[in-house]
């Protein structure tokens, strides 16, 4: 089966994940994804994530953070920009998600960064998805 959208899968397993009630979920790897992750744990969306080698492109094990009423961290993720329309924000149009109750993550010429990141450091890029 091949995914048209990495990104959009990526999200959609951890959305699935959550609404199922995982504590983890294995997702396969590339380069953009780890990024993503790194992004998601730095700002306490998840507790952590491993790197799984399976001989091919490899796996990625996010585990899912939840509060003491079973919350999750995680309450909405959406993609903006898709392979048929990208998105992309100059630096003084970069969003904020929910009033910066959320996060927007960029790729930029800096990284894979939040929105946050963008503003200080007063860089534009592509709107990957809002995470809240």
């Amino acid at each position: 089966m091949a995914v048209t959208d990495p990104i959009a899968d990526y999200l959609t397993r951890i959305r699935n994940a959550l609404k199922a009630k995982h504590r983890k979920v294995d997702i396969p790897a590339s380069n953009l994804k780890r990024e993503i992750t790194k992004v998601l744990q730095e700002e306490g969306y998840i507790r952590n994530f491993v790197e799984i080698e399976d001989g091919k492109q490899g796996l990625l094990r996010v585990y899912l953070k939840y509060d003491a009423r079973e919350v999750p961290a995680i309450t909405g993720l959406k993609r903006v920009s898709k392979p048929g329309r990208r998105v992309y924000v100059p630096a003084d149009k970069v969003p904020r998600v929910m009033n910066n109750l959320g996060i927007a993550i960029l790729s930029t010429s800096r990284g894979v960064i939040t929105h946050k990141q963008a503003l200080r450091e007063h860089i534009g890029g592509e709107v990957l998805c809002y995470v809240w």
